[in-house]
């Protein structure tokens, strides 16, 4: 790719990211994507990425292998398929993403995409090879009485993980005073997140008919 159409590019990644965090990701127009990086021609974005579902693609996409492929070392790393060591793996590669103001972006991006979290097990292919291995692994260890309660932990999970990790990147590029560092809030994040797949499973409930 010629480098102009490559500074291009990247500047409409770079513009559709800060928008689609700050202002949401259904809200934002392509033409003011295209306006933010400075690009006259209209058809810039098109161009390059086809849609604005293209150029989320492929935000979702720079951000996720590289998180994917840290993923899979810290779990090596770890050397242990206990639920806190996997989601330390889980979570170690997001935390770290707050230390930039790209990676809050992403963040807070992918917390908006909450409802096709519950589609993770259903088509493995566009769900980053660690990431699928460890969620299977922890709906294995969930403390559930069936297999649709172990989905619903493993959901639940993945929307507290997603919604704390993008309101901490929130709190942080309106320079909100944070109450914990860095270290504190992954160990507390990984601990609350253990309790939801390892709690204790109450007896069924038998549905009392309705009158």
């Amino acid at each position: 790719m010629p480098r102009d159409a490559t500074e291009t590019r990247s500047r409409l990644i770079a513009e559709a990211e800060r928008l689609f965090a700050n202002q949401g990701i259904w809200r934002v127009r392509v033409q003011d994507i295209v306006a933010a990086a400075g690009q006259r021609n209209s058809s810039a974005l098109s161009y390059h990425f086809g849609s604005r579902q293209g150029v989320l693609d492929a935000i979702l996409r720079d951000h996720g292998e590289p998180i994917d492929q840290e993923r899979g070392q810290v779990w090596t790393e770890e050397g242990d398929d206990g639920t806190p060591a996997l989601i330390e793996a889980l979570i170690r590669p997001l935390t770290r993403r707050l230390s930039t103001s790209s990676g809050r972006c992403y963040l807070r991006i992918v917390a908006q995409l909450s409802a096709e979290f519950a589609r993770w097990d259903l088509d493995p292919t566009h769900v980053p090879a660690n990431l699928n291995a460890i969620l299977r692994l922890l709906r294995d260890r969930a403390l559930a009485n069936d297999k649709a309660q172990r989905d619903e932990r493993v959901l639940a999970m993945i929307q507290l993980m997603t919604a704390s990790l993008a309101e901490r990147a929130r709190r942080i590029e309106a320079g909100d005073p944070l109450d914990t560092d860095e270290n504190v809030y992954a160990a507390n994040l990984v601990d609350m997140l253990t309790g939801i797949i390892e709690a204790p499973a109450r007896a069924a409930l038998i549905a009392t008919p309705v009158r």
